[in-house]
């Protein structure tokens, strides 16, 4: 009588596939229960990996943390500098800023920002500088007469509004009984009403 194994298989993953696969296990944690959730037992379970697995790749949940966090922001810069210049700077901008509030609204990243800054690991977001640096120098090399300080100060703007946006828009527009998009749309106009292009 032979007896059957119950597990499932173990799946073989490249290293850079593996860091891969707990970051988007995290993030759908994420975005589905909020950052208390992400402890490193529950990551480990929502990826179908072992806790070392996860510890081999990150060292410990606040990597964790910082890495979904550093991975979002890339996948922003990402998402900004796909946006073409050449036909209209204006309308680049205003498909810029609708990627800034698309990403802190639906994909957990408001949520997440606040709290590293709720529990006091801001310190953990520098890769904002950096991508800040990134778009406004590669905005700037196709855009000759951009001011890259105004350029940032307008980021700034747009990161501090999009984030409250992602967390309270929708709430306090209902509560005033608005539509929940409302918050939203009025910020965008008062945005995209400021001349510098990003």
């Amino acid at each position: 009588m032979s007896i059957k194994s119950t597990s499932k298989p173990r799946v073989r993953r490249t290293p850079e596939a593996s860091r891969e696969n707990i970051l988007a296990a995290a993030e759908r944690l994420l975005v589905k229960l909020g950052p208390q959730s992400l402890r490193l037992a529950d990551v480990a379970a929502e990826a179908d990996v072992a806790n070392a697995t996860v510890l081999h790749h990150f060292g410990s949940i606040d990597r964790l943390q910082t890495g979904l966090m550093e991975k979002m922001i890339a996948e922003l810069v990402t998402e900004i500098l796909g946006t073409p210049l050449d036909d209209d700077p204006a309308a680049a901008r205003r498909e810029a800023l609708h990627r800034v509030f698309n990403a802190f609204e639906k994909k957990g990243a408001a949520r997440l920002a606040a709290w590293l800054e709720l529990t006091d690991e801001s310190r953990r977001l520098v890769s904002v500088r950096e991508a800040v640096q990134t778009v406004i120098r590669q905005r700037t090399s196709k855009l000759h007469d951009a001011d890259p300080e105004e350029m940032e100060d307008a980021i700034l703007i747009g990161l501090v509004v999009a984030v409250g946006v992602g967390l309270f828009g929708p709430t306090i527009s209902s509560l005033l009984g608005k539509e929940p998009a409302r918050a939203r749309a009025l910020a965008l106009a008062l945005l995209e009403a400021n001349d510098p292009a990003f």
